[in-house]
């Protein structure tokens, strides 16, 4: 933990905005407001910060009277300085991150003060990381990525999966596959756009293309290279799930970060360990259908967003930053995801592998992912440090402390479950 002689424990930076304001609608109900947890709201203008703390009270119940709240200016890095040194750890919810995140990054790693996201963009996070690392070492900040929907349930789910194949088997599973078996609710505004800008980058940089298609991508720049090749683009039938499957979109992140916690964890899951993820389909004709429809209306997506005129098209069809579902339609939510841990060549040629569960209970484009996001900054500004300073994946941050975190006060479940 880098930056402890400060006046907080947590800044939630974008806190106007509408993932933000989410996160601090579970900081205030879990905590309060000037009580324990020393924690603040922070963003650009004083006015609609105030206006957000009247509007909590109302919504929670709680009294906001006493919530600090900071203005600062993302574009000023002085501004942006003053204030990630007030704090062991900044929380924020501004992207796309590779349009607004990299000066606060930069902030963060040069103070010391430890900083989690809810970013799933490849390119912006590699070069966060090559530019950043060794200042963050330096100074005991943990830059901490990927602590919403993507990625925490892949990752979580697998060194989840990993522990428990370790308790069954002895050693860890070399081959996890990651299923999503079903979700109520759309991917938030601040997704869309930074999709759509990290498809605008690769369509204008070929080094972006490049980096995109790697699926060790993220991986340490000297890290051993595993034996997992380029996400899946067609419909696959999966024996151990017994049902057709169809890509993910999200597949070109999560794994990654699956990746880069292995080989941060000391290839804890093993040097040639194999990570895959899918949408289940299900089976037969109907099955086979549904997935090469799924794959078709994905590889559609993504060619429409390589040309730029279809581009806006898409762009003007998708949810815009700062949009999203009502209460009702956000705890009504939920998403499932299911994995398969192969069992060992040690165990013997009778065991199989596990199966098991990773489960939320709002949309995860926005309740969960809030709560997923608020967990995560409260685990670096409270609980045990495991890590020193530099840029870690959730799993290899915070592991057992998170995932207890998540099912304590998050609504995600992780479980061993049957066939």
């Amino acid at each position: 933990m880098g930056n402890d002689n400060t006046d907080f424990d947590v800044i939630v930076w974008g806190a106007t905005g509408f993932t933000g304001r989410l996160v601090a609608a579970h900081l205030l109900e879990h905590h309060g407001a000037g009580g324990a947890l020393r924690w603040a709201i922070a963003g650009r203008s004083r006015e609609k910060l105030d206006a957000l703390a009247s509007e909590l009270a109302t919504e929670t119940g709680q009294d906001t009277r006493a919530l600090p709240r900071i203005v600062a200016d993302a574009d000023d890095g002085a501004s942006l300085d003053g204030f990630v040194r007030r704090t062991r750890v900044v929380c924020t919810t501004v992207g796309p991150y590779a349009k607004f995140g990299s000066k606060l990054v930069a902030a963060c790693a040069d103070a010391g003060t430890d900083y989690c996201d809810l970013t799933g963009e490849t390119q912006w996070m590699r070069r966060m990381i090559d530019a950043h690392e060794a200042r963050a070492r330096e100074t005991g900040a943990r830059i901490v990525h990927t602590c919403g929907f993507d990625s925490i349930p892949s990752d979580l789910g697998v060194y989840f999966m990993q522990r428990e194949a370790r308790a069954a088997f002895g050693a860890p599973s070399p081959y996890v596959k990651g299923r999503v078996a079903g979700f109520r609710g759309g991917f938030s505004g601040g997704t869309a756009a930074s999709m759509m800008n990290l498809v605008a980058e690769a369509a204008a940089d070929p080094s972006v293309r490049k980096l995109l298609v790697d699926p060790y991508g993220l991986n340490p720049r000297d890290a051993h290279r595993g034996p997992d090749r380029p996400d899946r683009t067609g419909p696959v039938f999966d024996a151990d799930f017994d049902q057709w499957t169809a890509p993910f979109v999200m597949a070109a992140i999560n794994t990654r970060v699956v990746r880069r916690s292995n080989a941060l964890l000391g290839f804890a899951y093993g040097e040639d360990f194999r990570y895959d993820e899918s949408v289940l389909a299900g089976s037969g004709a109907t099955g086979w259908l549904k997935a090469s429809g799924l794959a078709a209306g994905q590889g559609a997506v993504t060619l429409a967003g390589a040309i730029g005129p279809l581009r806006g098209l898409l762009g003007r069809a998708l949810p815009a930053p700062g949009e999203g579902p009502s209460k009702e339609e956000r705890e009504n939510g939920f998403f499932e995801i299911r994995f398969f841990a192969a069992a060992p060549k040690s165990a013997g040629s009778e065991a199989t592998g596990l199966y098991g569960r990773v489960t939320g209970d709002r949309d995860p484009g926005y309740g969960s992912t809030s709560k997923m996001l608020g967990q995560a900054a409260l685990c670096l500004a409270r609980d045990e440090p495991t890590t020193g300073g530099g840029f870690w994946t959730p799993a290899s941050a915070m592991g057992d402390a998170l995932l207890l975190r998540l099912q304590k006060n998050a609504g995600l479940a992780f479980e061993i479950v049957s066939a």
